[in-house]
């Protein structure tokens, strides 16, 4: 991207290029307000990052009205349920009939490209390798972004600043302490996730639960697997080669799941922890945080894109209404109305998280890990509630 030129003023100065950053950037030119992209990775750092799959149909129908679903639609995975394993017994979940509705499985990795490829088609003012290292005056009318292009210190003064650049961001860091809580708490294991070209070892996700430990069956594509273990927090990729992951990965399965795993060479292997984190207000002034620069989730209930997605969309349209109609209503309610829905999810990855865990490892928590589940087998009421929160129904 070299050959654009970093603009001096814009309307919107969007730090960080992920996935919440890019499609904010998309629906605001849409709307015809001026902005600017600023990465501090390269565009293949962007581009690689495996992460998360499953979208709620409320991110696919954003996705379709920002024009950025065509290669969705076509390679996307249609989930119209999950199962939830105990040992050997198995609850699956048919979203279809207690919802109505159902997931898609499409990577992250796929969806950013789609999204930086939109971008490129229009000529975007996206910067990659242009790292941001403070924000100023943000209670003042103009805030400027300070950022590194080209070897050369530069400053953009905007209206407003998005801050969409992950938890260890510029962004939530230059809201100052005392106008800033933070609530968080970590859980004791990682998820040790393993990425290989083989064929799912079941049309829909499994989340298992075991003694020995939480697993998770998923999928990036009818020939691409993901899979994950619970792991300790303090271990590290390098203690578990392969054949030691695939071991362990069928002990945790139901039988004649493990039966029909197949296994092949991992293309990546990764920990990620297991933590939930949020960071109030989402405003402070002119700089509005959105997805993982205000909040974190556990992977387990698959809500950190789709929360993020649900940010920028409120966002976007409060943006909007300000800079096009001078509306201030929207953007004033943003935190709050923001902050309702990302507490829903962090307490429903929470109970999802506890009952499918090993976590803290004693036989109280396992006793009620156990009374749940036959709560739910034994209750329609509880799989629609489920269900319900895990299609992201409002």
């Amino acid at each position: 991207m070299s050959e654009l030129t970093l603009p001096d003023r814009v309307q919107v100065g969007i730090v960080g290029a992920g996935p919440a950053g890019l499609l904010l950037g998309l629906l605001l030119a849409e709307a015809g307000i001026s902005c600017v992209m600023l990465e501090r990775q390269s565009r293949a750092h962007v581009e690689g990052r495996i992460r998360a799959g499953v979208l709620e149909p409320g991110s696919v129908d954003l996705l379709a009205r920002a024009g950025v679903a065509a290669r969705l639609a076509r390679e996307s995975l249609r989930h119209a349920g999950a199962e939830i394993a105990f040992g050997e017994r198995r609850l699956r979940l048919d979203f279809e009939q207690l919802t109505g509705q159902h997931v898609t499985v499409y990577g992250q990795t796929e969806l950013t490209r789609d999204l930086i490829a939109a971008h490129l088609a229009r000529e975007s003012a996206l910067f990659f390798e242009a790292p941001v290292e403070a924000l100023h005056d943000l209670d003042a009318a103009h805030p400027q972004i300070e950022c590194l292009w080209q070897g050369e210190q530069r400053r953009v003064v905007c209206d407003f600043i998005a801050g969409c650049d992950g938890y260890h961001g510029v962004a939530r860091a230059s809201i100052p302490a005392q106008a800033r809580r933070e609530f968080s708490t970590r859980y004791p294991a990682g998820w040790l996730g393993l990425l290989c070209d083989t064929p799912p070892v079941a049309n829909e996700l499994i989340y298992a639960r075991h003694a020995r430990g939480f697993a998770l069956c998923s999928m990036r594509s009818p020939t691409r697997s993901r899979y994950y273990i619970e792991v300790a927090e303090d271990e590290a990729v390098s203690d578990w080669p392969e054949s030691r992951f695939w071991e362990e990965l069928a002990r945790r399965l139901p039988a004649e799941v493990a039966n029909a795993l197949v296994t092949g060479p991992a293309l990546e292997m990764s920990i990620a922890p297991l933590r939930s984190v949020v960071s109030e207000p989402l405003r402070h002034g002119r700089l509005l945080l959105a997805g993982d620069a205000a909040h974190i989730v556990p992977p387990t209930g698959a809500k950190g894109l789709n929360l993020a997605l649900r940010d920028v969309a409120r966002l976007a349209s409060a943006l909007q209404a300000f800079l096009r109609a001078d509306h201030e209503a929207p953007l004033r309610d943003y935190s709050a109305a923001a902050l309702a829905e990302v507490w829903q999810a962090v307490r429903f990855s929470w109970w999802f998280t506890h009952l499918t865990h090993r976590l803290a490892g004693d036989e109280f928590a396992a006793r009620l890990q156990e009374a749940e589940f036959a709560q739910l087998c034994a209750s329609r009421a509880a799989q629609q509630a489920l269900a319900e929160q895990y299609v992201g129904l409002r």
